[in-house]
């Protein structure tokens, strides 16, 4: 009775399905050699679905090892009584790595001046770092081709050298350019550790794969995999293709209220900018969710909600806050849920992100945190 109260005040939220993350993991398992431990990605917010709450989860489940961005997401984690291993994938500021020991983080080393920066450091002990290799992604990483430098890097006293690890650029893509892109990124990268293991560096783990490095190239036994957006249930892109077929189950599902009904005659403007004028007679809703919510403005008059399982358009643009359907012909009362992203009738996460020009990933982390993440019973 609680949590039905606490939802009726709600005007817009978020409701997780954790039955549907564990059903995920499951899945994933299956295509992974069983000395291969899953890394979950809870960076942004765990993707929007609330990094805690999934995290949480995840350890219920038997999942110790987690990815972040920043050493503040680690730290939440932390705070908030998250056990094993949380690897911060990006930059630490130097005067904060007394943090990352503190709270037992792992740091990113990204590249070798960063490491030489570190080296000068009176820290309090080793720090414990994954070495991240730039085998094409040219993002961040020290250069697969400066192995001398690489060497430098595991000789420095103060750090603990736990994973080396790089990051496919077009993993997702089945095109025969983008495979031999992706083969010669794996072959980079095996250059290095094997070069690294004839110099007498063996003591670490390695790690390759994100979501649809798995999918595409389950070939590959490492240590570990990194899981992102398909242990959340969904895929990046609309009809992607992928090597392997895996049955995802979605865990997110975003609602709003109806808050107010009115009819409009024929030649009437909806919302800012008048951008859509009405042709006959019809009935609105204005629904309690906006953009400041994370809900796309580029779904302005072209995205779809459901309303008691019926599809309904998106008239005029949407607001920071709410946002007008067409009801027409529908019974429906003030209080009634609108679902704007769910399991079927064509919106999920991969469809929205298709009609808003983007992608699930971005879609969905951009969730924003005034929608209450509740779970779904």
């Amino acid at each position: 009775m609680e949590k039905e109260f606490k939802l009726a005040k709600n005007q817009a939220w978020i409701e997780i399905n954790l039955e549907n993350l564990e059903h995920n993991i499951k899945e994933i398992q299956k295509i992974i050699s069983k000395k291969t431990k899953i890394m979950a990605v809870v960076k942004a917010n765990a993707y929007g679905h609330g990094a805690v709450l999934i995290s949480k989860k995840l350890n219920e489940i038997g999942i110790f090892n987690f990815a972040v961005s920043s050493l503040k997401e680690g730290i939440e984690l932390r705070e908030n009584g998250i056990l094993g291993n949380i690897l911060i994938f990006g930059f630490t500021d130097y005067k904060n790595l007394e943090d990352v020991i503190k709270y037992d983080l792992i740091q990113t080393i990204i590249d070798y001046d960063y490491a030489k920066r570190i080296e000068k450091l009176d820290l309090s002990q080793k720090l414990k770092v994954h070495l991240k290799i730039n085998t094409g992604m040219n993002r961040i990483g020290e250069n697969y081709q400066n192995i001398e430098k690489i060497k430098e890097i595991f000789a420095i006293k103060n750090i603990e050298i736990l994973g080396v690890f790089t990051h496919l650029a077009v993993s997702d893509s089945q095109t025969l350019e983008d495979i031999n892109f992706t083969k010669s990124q794996i072959n980079h990268f095996y250059q290095v550790i094997n070069t690294l293991k004839s110099a007498g560096y063996s003591n670490f783990s390695s790690h390759i794969q994100s979501s649809y490095g798995i999918l595409n190239y389950p070939e590959l036994n490492l240590d570990y995999v990194r899981i992102g957006i398909i242990m959340y249930g969904v895929h990046s892109e609309k009809n992607i293709k992928t090597k392997v077929n895996i049955n995802l189950k979605p865990v997110l599902t975003l609602k709003a209220k109806i808050s107010s009904i009115h009819e409009l005659d024929v030649n009437e403007s909806i919302s800012y900018g008048r951008t859509y004028i009405t042709t006959s007679k019809i009935k609105v809703a204005t629904v309690s969710i906006g953009y400041a919510d994370g809900y796309p403005r580029s779904l302005s008059s072209k995205g779809i909600v459901l309303v008691n399982g019926k599809r309904r358009p998106i008239l005029g643009r949407i607001c920071m806050d709410q946002l007008i359907i067409d009801v027409t012909n529908m019974s429906i009362q003030v209080g009634d849920i609108v679902t704007l992203i769910g399991e079927d009738q064509n919106i999920k996460a991969e469809d929205v992100s298709y009609l808003a020009n983007t992608i699930s990933n971005e879609l969905l982390s951009r969730l924003g945190n005034r929608l209450e993440r509740i779970i779904k019973k």
